[in-house]
């Protein structure tokens, strides 16, 4: 046998070490997790609370949304769109989610309106202030 050719273990699953084991655990609990080992880590040993402070913002875990809650929101996601196996039904919730997103983009819009409409007025009523200002300014001047 050449040396290329040498024999190497094959691993199907990669051997997690202990931090990568406890990482996962408390991924899989969620924010909550991190939290109270954060908490305990500074009552018992305030560097290990340090520590998993830094570790928590470094690797952008205290400021995302959690694993656990991104795999629920993908799973109802794809659960809506899946078939029933029933046309009718599909049709009919094809149908209703179609009207739901179009009322949901009028509203934004009227929304929007709104907003700007707002805007107009703050604004146009900061403008006669303005104005009012500039010429009580130009009356007490003469």
């Amino acid at each position: 046998m050449s040396d290329s050719t040498a024999f190497t273990p094959a691993r199907t699953q990669p051997v997690m070490g202990w931090f990568q084991r406890s990482e996962a655990w408390l991924d899989s609990k969620g924010h909550g997790a991190w939290i109270a080992a954060m908490v305990l880590g500074f009552i018992f040993v305030w560097p290990v609370g340090l520590a998993l402070l830094f570790y928590m913002i470094w690797s952008k875990r205290m400021f995302s949304t959690s694993c656990k809650s991104m795999k629920h929101s993908r799973r109802a996601a794809m659960s809506t769109f899946r078939s029933s196996g029933n046309s009718a039904f599909d049709a009919y919730k094809a149908e209703t989610l179609r009207r739901l997103e179009e009322e949901q983009t009028n509203f934004e819009a009227f929304l929007e309106r709104l907003r700007e409409a707002k805007d107009k007025s703050e604004f146009d009523q900061f403008m006669d202030e303005r104005a009012k200002k500039a010429s009580k300014d130009v009356h007490q001047d003469a």
